[in-house]
């Protein structure tokens, strides 16, 4: 099931996306554990912040790694992964 680029994701309520130094590395908190995230869903995860659309998340990143030709599809692949986990929802 793909989406509108122009939807916006934020986290669920009672999910918290922080740096965590003992994972070395960024998490996703909630109330019944934590998912460490790797690299990318990492940098992903620090744009999802309720503001940024999709397609502004994709753009930014983009930008930032214009070696990756697929990294909107790889964004795409992130954000359904993380709305059928219920991490996030799209407006």
């Amino acid at each position: 099931m793909s989406f509108d680029r122009q939807q916006v994701p934020s986290w669920r309520p009672g999910y918290r996306f922080q740096y965590e130094p003992a994972q070395k590395g960024h998490v996703l908190l909630y109330p019944e554990g934590m998912i460490k995230l790797n690299e990318s869903a990492a940098l992903i995860g620090g744009l999802i912040d309720g503001q940024r659309s999709v397609a502004a998340i994709i753009a930014e990143l983009a930008q930032q790694f214009s070696d990756v030709p697929e990294i909107g599809g790889d964004i795409e692949q992130f954000m359904e992964v993380a709305r059928a986990e219920h991490w996030i929802v799209l407006a």
